[in-house]
């Protein structure tokens, strides 16, 4: 059975960091492309950010270009999302995701960005 579990959301000040993690059981990570996607209250789900198997292809929205930085440790079956110079704009629903066969999503952790 295929799990992703996230952590490390949370409330922070506009201009800060907060950095996501993403643990996957159930597959063979290091086989798996892997995302980021965002949802904010009343809009639909987004991508953010992914990454393949390597780590060598890395793709982000515009909206967080620059900004955010998507990286995997295939020792530890774990995706991250480091989040810098946060806005408010930022506030939503994380979610990661992967594809084997079917779409699979984690529970979601979420990060709320204050003016």
């Amino acid at each position: 059975q295929v799990q992703l579990v996230e952590s490390g959301g949370g409330l922070v000040q506009a201009g800060g960091s907060l950095r996501l993690s993403c643990t996957a059981s159930g597959i063979i990570f290091s086989i798996n492309d892997m995302g980021w996607y965002r949802q904010a209250p009343g809009k639909q789900r987004e991508l953010v950010a992914t990454i393949t198997t390597s780590g060598r292809g890395r793709n982000y929205a515009d909206s967080v270009k620059g900004r955010f930085t998507i990286s995997r440790d295939n020792a530890k079956n774990t995706v991250y999302l480091q989040m810098d110079s946060l806005k408010p704009e930022d506030t939503a629903v994380y979610y990661c995701h992967t594809h084997l066969r079917i779409d699979y999503w984690g529970q979601g952790t979420q990060v709320t960005v204050s003016s």
